[in-house]
């Protein structure tokens, strides 16, 4: 798999603030990133999964830490094939 690096910078005072180091943070904000990015559509269960770091079913199971239906695009799949 290759791979890109992407910069951001954190001041210091939100890793004060969020108690954490910059490379904790950095897991959060990868993982905050795929959730999102699942939750919208954007990324499949298996992308956001790899961009989080995780397997699928890690990633799956993780999702309800953060309030989001495991199978949302599932879900909406079905129910457009019922209407």
């Amino acid at each position: 798999m290759n791979a890109n690096d992407v910069v951001v910078n954190i001041p210091e005072s939100v890793l004060i603030a969020e108690k954490t180091d910059a490379k904790s943070f950095a897991r959060e904000i990868k993982m905050l990133a795929a959730v999102k990015l699942y939750e919208l559509g954007r990324l499949s269960s298996g992308s956001a999964a790899e961009l989080a770091g995780l397997s699928r079913t890690e990633f799956l199971l993780a999702l309800g830490r953060y309030k989001v239906f495991p199978f949302e695009s599932e879900l909406r799949e079905l129910e457009s094939e019922g209407a």
